[in-house]
């Protein structure tokens, strides 16, 4: 395309812009809806698959040892434990352990199981090479002498995954279905420009405009649509998701999970909602005008 011929075009579309009012603004602000909820779903969505990624790292199998187990007897199932080959780190916790960290999660009124009255007892806490194998070591684990139990996450693991995937599928749903939302709109918001200049239109095709040189100045028109439809979306999901990280975040403390931090995916979001901006703006108005070029 020629450097005077773009020049005319872009000038064309933001005269149209103008010239629409009302109507720019309806289809700007049904852009700007759309895509402040895609990106509302796109944050809640990254996060919580990184979430899950945490909760995947995190299972482990505990390794229950029968009581009165002595010292030689929990040595050899280390041993053996060891021998497993999914087996990726093995990490020793005595009752005493065990009990002061259900003090710190439920409070002093568990101090009474002290010494003798404790009742819990020693594990190893077995960390394998990827989730998937956590059942075939607990199984394993459990056949070793003086094993009493083998425990893992891996149920409430698997829940949670399928939660997930099942808010990923209905999540990515609901954005396709508003992006064909925003589309319909702006292609109707163009369609009233171009019945609006149908005389003139038809003035360019008796001369010989190509329908390409009809139809750029209002594909740019869609595409500005759509870019300034994502402006405060962008302005928004920024200013919101530092705010609900500087909160949130501080409920994940202590534990083994974390928030993305604004830093690793926001800017990608940003450009994102820009681009899905430009490109439905501009496939609203080529789809307009392509049903108004062939009759």
């Amino acid at each position: 395309m020629k450097t005077l011929t773009l020049k005319r075009h872009l000038t064309e579309s933001f005269k149209s812009l103008r010239r629409n009012g009302w109507m720019s603004v309806a289809a700007i602000s049904a852009v700007t809806v759309t895509l402040l909820l895609v990106g509302v779903l796109l944050s809640v969505l990254l996060n919580i698959n990184k979430v899950a990624h945490d909760v995947e790292r995190d299972v482990q199998v505990r390794v229950v040892i029968n009581r009165g187990t002595n010292k030689e007897q929990i040595k050899q199932i280390k041993a053996d434990l060891t021998k497993i080959k999914a087996v990726k780190k093995i990490k020793f916790s005595s009752r005493k352990q065990e009990l002061k960290n259900v003090i710190g999660v439920y409070g002093d009124d568990f101090r009474l199981f002290q010494g003798d009255s404790n009742p819990l007892y020693d594990v190893y806490i077995v960390e394998t090479n990827s989730p998937d194998q956590t059942i075939k070591v607990a199984k394993q684990a459990k056949k070793i002498k003086n094993v009493y139990d083998a425990r893992y996450g891996g149920v409430a693991a698997k829940k949670l995954f399928k939660a997930v995937a099942t808010i990923q599928k209905w999540g990515l749903t609901i954005s396709v279905l508003l992006l064909f939302v925003a589309v319909f709109l702006i292609s109707n918001t163009i369609r009233i420009t171009i019945l609006s200049r149908k005389d003139e239109i038809g003035i360019m095709r008796l001369v010989g405009a190509t329908n390409s040189y009809i139809r750029w100045p209002f594909v740019l028109e869609g595409a500005w649509t759509g870019l300034l439809g994502a402006v405060i979306p962008i302005i928004l999901v920024d200013f919101g998701y530092n705010w609900a990280y500087a909160v949130l975040s501080k409920s994940f403390e202590g534990t083994a999970y974390r928030l993305l931090t604004p830093g690793q995916f926001l800017w990608e979001i940003d450009l994102l909602l820009a681009i899905i901006g430009i490109v439905i703006g501009a496939l609203g108005s080529g789809l307009s005008m392509s049903k108004f070029l062939k009759i």
